[in-house]
């Protein structure tokens, strides 16, 4: 405990003498002891704390909170934990306890328990370290089941029995993965086989929790990892098949398509090298989601995959509704850019036209970025000529829309000419006509029939007029 945060360390000794004048052993266990000899504790991101006590939890809360002079405490009856709110910290206290499980419920049957019951009740052997507080035994480690040498040796491995561990508590299996894509270590080959042979006890588990571990393995440094590892367990299958159905490469007359689930996983890690974006992730897990119901194969162009981007868009609702994510402008923005990421490749030709170019810049807004580094994440060749080509046709378009939008002005627009002044021009009550009317003026700017400007469009609209004034006569 030597290398800790200073403020750590004094908040861990106050913890400890209170809990030894309260006649109970107190423990900093979990992430917190496993992160230090990872060397990965950053006192600007650590935000919670979890202590272990033989005894009540909530009582020891209690007394730290007053010693402290903090009235941010709250307690947890149901569970029998309480959480202190200190110095942006939050410092969560549970009594040692030990837990059996019903098959059907990962909710667990808690009972009180010593150290040692806390600690087989574990996820992950790297996960039940834990530090004595008290002041006698002040730093003291407690490995039980060899974490530290698992951390060494880069191994996620189970407590106990894997098996047992994970028909206990199904969610474990996921964050054995997730775990393993962020540290980048290796699931122990028993752990391994053993999430393989469960993998259908995460049907009890709800998608919120699933999908919070999901979101931690989609914002790691290398996500492929995670994806890979859910592939192979078969956890992906139980709840993102589409994403499962991408696997697999077919061969007709000697030509054959790539395999979409690997070139996925290559698109999300060229994204994740660039942003750390998570709904630009999705969208990269998502681009290409609808290719096996479009895949096609004719003997003049090959393998095709026509209308995958309007399909796979299409599907992003439904799939963010089943796996739990938000139906906001989060899953817009991403159905925005499954829709568009095939749009900037027609636009590479020397001669494409000014029109093309607004479209984008119209249909992307201020996602235009977004969907351009999108693109560029979707070059994925192993053939470093095509990659310097597609990359060049890129920058030309990036160039051609630097210059199109400077020229026009056309990110975020707005039809000049609004609902309101149409029916009042026209004489008419809100309809399909109202729409049809704002649907030309908006053509006739995008197409650089009209300057994109007021004066432009009403005069646009005198025409429209007369020609409706005109029909209506007739």
């Amino acid at each position: 405990m030597l290398e800790i945060p200073k403020q750590h360390k004094e908040i861990f000794e106050t913890i400890g003498n209170i809990a030894e004048s309260a006649g109970q052993q107190v423990f900093v266990v979990g992430g917190y002891v496993r992160d230090y000899y990872l060397k990965r504790l950053d006192p600007d991101e650590i935000t919670d704390i979890d202590f272990v006590t033989v005894g009540s939890g909530i009582q020891l809360a209690r007394k730290i909170a007053k010693e402290l002079n903090t009235s941010k405490l709250t307690v947890f009856k149901k569970f029998g934990t309480a959480q202190i709110k200190y110095n942006d910290l939050d410092l969560e206290f549970v009594g040692a306890r030990k837990e059996s499980y019903r098959r059907d419920s990962r909710k667990p049957i808690v009972e009180d328990g010593t150290l040692k019951d806390d600690q087989l009740r574990r996820d992950l052997t790297i996960n039940a370290l834990s530090w004595c507080l008290n002041p006698d035994q002040f730093g003291v480690l407690h490995d039980p089941f060899n974490g530290i040498q698992d951390l060494k040796n880069k191994i996620i491995r189970t407590p106990i029995d894997p098996e047992q561990t994970f028909d206990d508590d199904p969610l474990r299996m996921m964050r054995a993965v997730r775990f393993a894509t962020q540290l980048q270590f290796d699931i122990d080959p028993e752990t391994f086989s053993a999430i393989s042979k469960m993998s259908h006890r995460l049907s009890i588990i709800s998608k919120e929790r699933i999908l919070d571990e999901l979101n931690k393995i989609v914002l790691s440094p290398k996500p492929s990892i995670g994806f890979e590892l859910l592939l192979k367990t078969n956890l992906l299958k139980e709840f993102f098949p589409e994403m499962v159905n991408l696997l697999g490469v077919d061969v007709i007359n000697g030509q054959r398509h790539k395999d979409n689930f690997w070139h996925t996983l290559k698109v999300l890690d060229n994204t994740a090298e660039k942003s750390d974006d998570l709904w630009l992730r999705w969208a990269a897990i998502m681009h290409d989601i609808a290719k096996p119901p479009t895949k096609k194969f004719s003997k003049e162009v090959g393998w095709t995959f026509h209308g995958h981007d309007a399909l796979g868009a299409k599907w992003v609702p439904r799939i963010f509704k089943r796996l739990g994510l938000p139906l906001d402008d989060r899953m817009r923005y991403v159905q925005k850019l499954v829709r568009l990421h095939l749009r900037p490749i027609a636009l590479v030709s020397e001669e494409v036209s000014d029109s093309a170019v607004r479209r984008l810049i119209y249909e992307a807004g201020d996602d235009i970025e977004d969907l351009m580094a999108l693109c560029r994440a979707d070059i994925t060749s192993k053939n470093e000529w095509r990659r310097k080509k597609y990359r060049n046709n890129f920058d030309r378009v990036e160039k051609k829309i630097v210059e199109v939008e400077e020229k026009d002005r056309m990110r975020n627009w707005k039809n000049p000419i609004d609902g309101e002044e149409i029916m009042n021009e026209l004489g008419v009550k809100p309809g399909p006509v109202v729409g049809k009317v704002k649907d030309r003026i908006k053509d006739a700017i995008l197409d650089g029939e009209i300057p994109n400007n007021y004066e432009a469009a009403y005069d646009y609209l005198q025409q429209i007029k007369t020609e409706y004034i005109n029909s209506v006569e007739k």
